[in-house]
């Protein structure tokens, strides 16, 4: 007697429409994504102390008379900083936990942007700034994007990368306009205030919202097949970081990373984010019409840094880094030729173009780092953005120094325009092998 087997499809088929109904709203979004948002929210109210800087250059230059060369040297130490502390605070996470890390670094960026409002002296703006801002900001970096995506995800990683990666440029859009406006209408301290505000506001966020690990609440990592248990607490976090270091940096594909994402840094954070405005100024340009553009910037870094996590996740990294950084470089040679009094087609075609590219090289970067380096990843790519941040800190200052001696930024458009070039030489050739690195975690 044969024996029929009723497969789940055909039973699914027959069962009451109430029934199937009932299942459908038993479906339920999976917490990671939950996790991601959050994250996605206190990257945006960090965002704030990323669009002010080049908004401050005038303004301080002309009340305490500080060369731009000084503001940008405090600039530089506060992107130094920000790199150099994202490999500590990966491995400070293993250790006390996403949710305390963060939270302190909010708390500290917080009171470095207020304490800037009763500075009189230009050591002040160091202190301030570059070093309790740097510190801060550097716990809040790239790294604890990273460090959400690889523990919450399994697929899926380069577009939540993307996405989580986008909410920076998204908190820019948010801040740029409203601070431009708060220091052109007030004075730059109402500006100082917001931003030490808005990073104050998320703490709350992310104390009873973000979670450590999808162990904390029962869950798998999205996309895993089984449960992935929560690994104990990793102790000696800066012994972890400078192991992890020393054993990348005998690693060839670490030296090529570093390198382009140093320039990667260079060509954004440190030349367009922090000289655009006041170099736009100099050709006439208001303030808020150039700190608009570079808020539009931020439109279409959204796009384009989602668009790059699809990307990544179908398309060979290294190829999507060398045509990242040729477009850029082309992008750079070009805007000396642009910048004008007032906003017309061919800034604005170059607004849009440099927007889709801005911050496109982070989820290609990253999954290489997951590709080389695997569980040591995220303290990895911690160093990785160190390098992108030296590369930023070294453009703003030497940006300073040029526009103070030659009265003009356009060296520095074209010498970043080359080294881009440079960098997507460097991209096609990491080896596509796994680096093997000594074990890191004794």
């Amino acid at each position: 007697m044969t024996q029929t087997t009723e497969t789940p499809a055909s039973a699914g088929d027959r069962q009451p429409a109430s029934d199937r109904g009932r299942a459908r709203r038993r479906v339920r979004v999976h917490r990671a994504w939950f996790v991601a948002a959050v994250t996605f929210v206190t990257i945006i109210g960090a965002a704030a102390f990323r669009s002010l800087p080049g908004l401050l250059i005038d303004p301080l230059h002309q009340e305490f008379g500080w060369s731009r060369g000084t503001i940008g040297a405090a600039v530089s130490v506060n992107l130094a900083l920000y790199g150099l502390t994202a490999p500590f605070a990966a491995a400070l996470m293993d250790r006390f936990g996403i949710r305390r890390v963060v939270a302190v670094a909010l708390t500290v960026i917080s009171a470095g942007s207020l304490l800037t409002v009763w500075m009189t002296a230009a050591w002040q703006l160091m202190l301030y700034w570059g070093l309790l801002v740097g510190l801060g900001s550097g716990s809040m970096a790239l790294a604890f994007a990273a460090t959400v995506t690889n523990r919450w995800f399994t697929e899926r990683r380069g577009l939540v990368s993307g996405i989580l990666t986008a909410a920076s440029a998204s908190g820019q859009l948010i801040f740029l306009p409203l601070l431009s406006w708060t220091v052109t209408r007030y004075d730059w301290r109402p500006a100082a205030v917001t931003v030490a505000l808005a990073a104050l506001a998320v703490v709350p966020f992310v104390w009873l919202l973000l979670r450590d690990h999808p162990a904390d609440v029962g869950h798998k990592p999205y996309g895993s097949a089984e449960f992935v248990p929560k690994p104990p607490p990793v102790p000696g976090a800066a012994r972890r970081t400078l192991r992890v270091l020393f054993s990348a940096v005998r690693t060839g594909p670490f030296w090529l990373l570093a390198g382009t994402f140093a320039i990667c840094g260079a060509s954004t954070n440190g030349l367009v984010q922090t000289h655009f405005v006041p170099a736009a100024h100099d050709h006439g340009m208001p303030v808020t019409a150039a700190a608009s553009l570079l808020a539009v910037i931020g439109v279409f870094d959204v796009v384009g840094t989602i668009a790059s996590g699809w990307f990544t996740d179908r398309f060979e990294p290294r190829r999507l880094l060398a045509v990242y950084y040729a477009l850029r470089g082309v992008s750079l040679l070009f805007l000396p030729m642009l910048l004008a009094p007032s906003v017309h087609p061919p800034m604005i075609f170059f607004i849009v173009f440099y927007g889709l590219d801005w911050v496109a090289t982070v989820p290609p970067t990253l999954a290489l780092c997951r590709e080389q380096y695997g569980e040591d990843s995220a303290i990895v790519f911690g160093w990785v953005l160190a390098s992108h941040q030296v590369g930023a800190a070294v453009v703003a200052f030497a940006g300073g120094l040029a526009r103070d001696a030659f009265g003009s930024y356009d060296l520095v458009w074209y010498a970043s325009g080359a080294l881009c070039a440079a960098a997507a030489l460097m991209a096609l050739v990491i080896r596509r092998t796994p680096a093997a690195l000594a074990p890191a975690t004794a």
